[in-house]
């Protein structure tokens, strides 16, 4: 935006919450995820299982996280410039 005006304003700080949001999601589902983790190492289960569970099971749900956040910020990032070019 070149002009600094009220109706700039506005725009920026409707991209700074929505981007907020994503990323507070985002951190609101990894907390999840990992405050989950002591849950199922305290579960009465054999140590390969346990291992399995966080070697092989986290890393596609934080893949995910980080997928679905940057498809978000984009088109959050996409929305905004298509409604300032109008």
């Amino acid at each position: 935006m070149d002009e600094q005006t009220t109706l700039g304003h506005t725009y920026v700080r409707s991209l700074m919450r929505s981007q907020l949001r994503a990323a507070l999601t985002a951190l609101g589902a990894l907390a999840l995820l990992v405050g989950s983790l002591p849950l199922v190492l305290a579960l009465p289960a054999p140590e390969a299982l346990v291992w399995l569970a966080l070697g092989v099971g986290v890393y596609p749900v934080v893949w995910g996280i980080a997928h679905w956040y940057v498809r978000r910020a984009e088109r959050n990032e996409r929305d905004f410039t298509g409604l300032v070019e109008r």
